[in-house]
């Protein structure tokens, strides 16, 4: 695979002096991200000249494609169809790659985050209606990540909890309550400074992949037969039309699973505090300096998000070797759960547990950031991270309490962000093709057809999900 192409990046500093917008001047003079802080990273341990310095904004978006609803739609995935549908996590991850790149280069370039810019650059009857699909996106999100988080610590501390006497219903309560002291200590990792933060969530990322990593060595999955799903599109043909009907529409909600909102929201404020650490608060962005971190942030999304296809593709083939059963068999997380203890030990049950917990709590870290980005940029207030994260804790424990199925909740949360989608993808092509928004950064022809070509496909296969649900 090649890194998207971004034609502005090799223009000279000369011609950008000239056509910079004004936010991008003031890019030196803004204040940090809302939720993320300089606090112990100064300038002095900042390598400016250094890439790695620059990897962990695209590694915390990265989350958002290994979340507890991934694990449900690439374990369902793998088991209908087998290696089938690896292609789908290909193509999915050539569109991340150019969603998340823009993302980043918005809040680069203009020193501002997406929800600042829609707030400043749309109409307020516009904003307000973004600010609400933006809501509606994180608080769903932060449900079911959240509900996942639950899920993986259930799998793991459930049956002793079980065995003292506590209730299944109980048993995930408590492990609810245990999930959200954890998010608030992964959250507080941002008062020692961003970079702190993004270090843990790329901890998780890492334990993910290692798990992954232990179950695709235990299934000795058929690598040529991986190899050849991955790079040829196809749908199961040989089963009837409902084999063909379901393959297409599993494609499409492993595609929906994989394109979140919050994190396009996220991803333009993670990266500005590196802004404040190239260039003291009196002085303007250089051309050069915005073009240097561009395209450093460019490798950043490159590694996170080929990292997080790996790890999706893992789920799929473990799936597929273990589970397949055929296009009629509809697996939970707790069957996948149940299902690799007595075929490959206790530890590749635990080790799978250990993923779900690690994606859920690095997720919903994500979204509480997510949504307090969301909120104090379409608002333009102040709004404690913490204080948010016990408000949207809230309605996972009410769920949890009264005895709902939290499955069907995490499955029906990708619905929903199915309809939010586009109040955020279509806003971010708009404003990163606007010379008056990006001066002479804006999207080149080729990027631009790439992202609208992208917004085309996504939204048409999620209106095909949207309708196949509706219908039954």
């Amino acid at each position: 695979m090649q890194m998207p192409d971004e034609e502005t990046l090799n223009v000279p500093d000369a011609e950008r002096e000239a056509s910079l917008s004004p936010a991008a001047v003031a890019a030196g003079t803004s204040g940090l991200v809302p939720g993320l802080t300089a606090g112990g990273e100064g300038r002095r341990s900042f390598r400016s000249d250094q890439v790695w310095s620059y990897f962990g904004p695209a590694f915390v978006a990265s989350v958002a494609y290994i979340d507890p609803g991934n694990f449900s739609t690439n374990i369902l995935g793998g088991s209908q169809f087998g290696y089938r549908l690896l292609w789908v996590l290909l193509w999915s991850n050539v569109m991340a790659i150019i969603i998340q790149y823009l993302a980043a280069k918005l809040g680069i370039v203009t020193g501002q985050t997406l929800p600042q810019n829609c707030r400043k650059h749309f109409s307020r009857k516009a904003s307000v209606c973004l600010w609400l699909c933006a809501e509606v996106s994180a608080v769903a999100t932060d449900l079911a990540e959240f509900l996942g988080a639950a899920l993986g610590l259930d799998l793991l501390i459930g049956p002793a909890l079980l065995a003292h006497g506590i209730s299944l219903t109980g048993g995930l309560f408590i492990s609810a309550l245990i999930a959200t002291v954890a998010v608030v200590g992964i959250l507080a990792l941002d008062l020692m400074g961003f970079q702190w933060l993004e270090r843990g969530i790329m901890a998780f990322v890492g334990v993910i992949g290692l798990c992954y990593g232990f179950e695709v060595f235990l299934v000795h999955p058929d690598w040529h037969r991986a190899f050849v799903a991955t790079i040829l599109p196809t749908f199961d043909l040989h089963h009837g039309a409902f084999a063909l009907r379901g393959s297409v529409f599993a494609a499409v909600g492993m595609l929906g699973a994989t394109v979140m909102p919050h994190v396009i929201y996220l991803h333009s404020a993670l990266v500005q505090p590196r802004l404040n650490e190239l260039e003291p608060a009196s002085k303007k962005a250089r051309p050069g300096m915005l073009r240097k971190y561009l395209r450093f942030e460019l490798v950043d999304v490159f590694v996170a998000m080929n990292g997080a296809w790996l790890i999706n593709s893992a789920m799929i083939i473990m799936a597929a070797v273990v589970m397949y059963k055929g296009p009629t068999y509809y697996p939970t997380i707790q069957d996948a759960f149940h299902t690799l203890g007595p075929l490959l030990g206790r530890g590749a049950a635990v080790v799978f547990a250990v993923a779900l917990l690690c994606s859920g709590l690095s997720s919903s870290t994500v979204g509480v950031m997510a949504g307090q980005v969301i909120i104090e940029g379409f608002l333009d207030i102040k709004f404690p991270i913490f204080l948010r994260r016990f408000i949207t804790v809230i309605p996972a424990l009410i769920v949890i309490g009264v005895g709902w199925d939290p499955l069907k909740i995490l499955n029906d949360s990708q619905v929903l962000l199915s309809f939010t989608l586009p109040a955020a993808l279509i806003p971010l092509l708009m404003l990163t093709n606007k010379a008056g928004v990006m001066g002479d950064f804006r999207s080149g022809l080729r990027m631009k057809v790439a992202g609208w070509t992208v917004a085309g496909i996504i939204l048409a296969l999620n209106a095909v999900l949207l309708v196949e649900m509706a219908v039954g």
